[in-house]
């Protein structure tokens, strides 16, 4: 199988507090990949490297046999635009825009026209079960409908990794499993890699394969006993 993105000994801290300690990571290409561990683990910083959104102190963040790591903001940026969608715990949508609008961010961003753009978001709504709330705004939706058009958002320019960070974290357990059924059912239909953030074990459940943050390190689940 072909690897998808890569991190290779990556250090990383915040000031004087380690966060990740010699991680080791690789993502197979069209894989879902749960990433799990406890609050202050280093997960969600793990994830940040591996986009290209923190810079590892040390170590090497590799993508597409590119060194992310080694990249300017200003490309770090584009490649966060043309390769990588996102999915965060709580949608982070915009409020002045519509929820078409919102989905059509990262298309606007990338240069695509304002009409083709819009046209290729609203194709998101009936497949995601929010047909007719295209001109609605953020805060006219309920969680799981703001999580569905999070999950369209960062979808929708079809990207090579989809990263999602506590994708449920903020849903009830109903709603959360409707949005991972979508997240996980587009991501294989468009063969997207998916590096998914959770401390959930049912969330997880919905991976390929899963693997533990502790103490900053990476470790796979039959080493844990170790």
């Amino acid at each position: 199988m072909t690897v998808a993105i890569e991190a290779r000994e990556v250090v990383f801290s915040f000031g004087r507090t380690p966060a990740l300690r010699s991680a080791n990571l690789a993502v197979e290409a069209g894989e879902v990949l749960a990433v799990m561990g406890p609050s202050g683990s280093g997960k969600s910083t793990l994830l940040h490297c591996l986009a290209g959104i923190l810079v590892p102190d040390s170590g090497e963040v590799w993508f597409d046999g590119t060194r992310v790591d080694k990249l300017s903001e200003e490309r770090r940026s584009a490649l966060r635009r043309s390769s990588f969608g996102f999915v965060f715990q709580f949608g982070q949508l915009v409020p002045e825009l519509t929820v078409v609008e919102n989905v059509a961010l990262p298309l606007l961003l990338g240069g695509v026209k304002r009409a083709e753009a819009l046209r290729r978001a609203s194709g998101w709504f009936a497949r995601l079960g929010l047909d007719g709330m295209e001109q609605r705004r953020s805060g006219e939706l309920s969680g799981g409908q703001a999580q569905r058009v999070a999950l369209a958002r960062g979808l929708v320019a079809e990207p090579r990794v989809l990263f999602a960070d506590e994708p449920t974290g903020a849903l009830d357990s109903l709603t959360g499993e409707q949005v991972m059924d979508l997240l996980v059912g587009v991501a294989r239909e468009q063969g997207t890699t998916v590096v998914l953030v959770t401390h959930e074990a049912r969330v997880a459940a919905y991976a390929d394969r899963e693997v533990i943050v502790r103490d900053g390190r990476v470790i796979a689940p039959d080493r844990i006993a170790s």
